[in-house]
């Protein structure tokens, strides 16, 4: 048994993938607290045993749907699993693969059965990580925080970070002249930290470079805007958490950071929007969920926008792309939108799975297309 707790996109793309009978996926809400853990526990033994009858039902081997149940009792027994949750879970079990997400987004509960991995619910983890680095730097004082949602913010360690400005400088105080006389005053105090603004880049760049987590800086002028100057930081969220760091403390800085998570993603689903809307302006762009299909199905599609709640019975054909709609989902079925996602991920496709109101042209999905089809 694997337990994850952010999916990467790799992670994703494996999963999408994925073609073999009896594939099972489960999501649920979870919790923080033990009552919450527990309820949410009964509710994947409910899901684990409706997974089973479902896999009879479809004729499934009887040796895989008794792996998929044993993988599926190990984590509803696994009581230090179950002590540490975020908002919500996503199990997959096929009888060869159990791998588990905690993940930081509210999903609603389902419990997926057919031959693929259900993996849209995923897609809002990556959109919208909810998990940030701060990095709260002070002239006295530097703290780099991990933030995410439900939990407090965690202080991580970092080996050979300077503990203020004179540390990093090699001196006992940065106030009046060197040794050598020829820096002082205010001139002389910003070219100290800019020195120190360097060594905590050079100390923090292993910890960070394989990162993908926005960075957000707190920290108070000058400091701020050495730091920015400074060198590249691809992450770097463009809003500052303003003012001494050193007078707010670790969950007070998380507080503001998540704030300005709120206002980065909000711009970000104004920007698609905006560039989405001149695209179906200029015909590069798909909102009727036939056409985006058939472009999912020949390699066409660029970027997609899904719908993360609305789910549309049916099937896609694998050669045509042609939409077989159906009434409702039965088990072994699965949604067209997911197929589609399952398709655009397979050509290197941007996703972003979003809430109904904010997917451009109002329906199921929107697709921006490299050449039309």
């Amino acid at each position: 048994m694997e337990y994850k707790d952010i999916p990467t996109k790799a992670d994703v793309e494996g999963f999408a993938a994925m073609r073999q009978a009896g594939c099972v996926s489960i999501y649920l809400p979870t919790g923080t607290t033990p009552p919450e853990a527990d309820r949410a526990r009964i509710e994947l033994k409910n899901h684990l045993a409706s997974a089973v009858r479902a896999l009879e039902k479809l004729s499934v081997p009887r040796d895989r749907i008794q792996a998929v149940q044993a993988e599926g009792e190990l984590i509803l027994e696994d009581r230090d699993f179950w002590r540490y949750q975020s908002r919500s879970l996503a199990v997959f079990l096929d009888g060869d693969l159990a791998q588990t997400f905690r993940l930081p987004n509210r999903l609603t509960t389902a419990c997926e059965i057919a031959d693929r991995f259900y993996i849209k619910p995923l897609l809002r983890a990556l959109t919208f990580p909810q998990s940030a680095m701060i990095l709260a730097l002070a002239g006295n004082s530097v703290r780099l925080l991990h933030i995410t949602p439900d939990r407090p913010p965690e202080r991580i360690d970092v080996p050979g970070m300077p503990r203020n400005v004179a540390d990093a400088v090699g001196l006992d105080s940065v106030s009046g002249r060197s040794p050598d006389g020829r820096i002082q005053g205010s001139e002389g105090h910003k070219v100290r930290m800019l020195e120190y603004v360097q060594a905590i880049e050079r100390v923090l760049h292993p910890v960070l470079v394989n990162s993908t987590e926005p960075l957000i800086l707190a920290a108070a002028e000058p400091l701020a805007g050495i730091f920015r100057g400074a060198g590249e930081h691809p992450r770097l969220v463009a809003e500052t958490i303003s003012g001494n760091p050193e007078d707010k403390t670790d969950e007070e800085l998380a507080a503001a950071a998540r704030g300005v998570l709120d206002r980065l993603y909000a711009s970000k689903v104004a920007d698609l929007r905006e560039a989405y809307e001149a695209r179906i302006a200029a015909g590069t762009a798909l909102v009727d969920l036939s056409d985006i299909a058939r472009a999912a199905t020949f390699g066409a599609v660029e970027s997609l926008v899904i719908d993360i709640d609305r789910r549309v019975p049916g099937a896609v054909d694998d050669e045509t792309g042609v939409i077989e709609f159906g009434d409702d989902d039965e088990p072994g079925e699965y949604g067209v939108v997911d197929e589609i996602l399952r398709r655009a991920l397979g050509s290197k496709a941007k996703v972003y799975a979003l809430r109904a109101e904010d997917v451009p042209g109002g329906g199921a999905a929107a697709a921006a297309v490299r050449y039309p089809v």
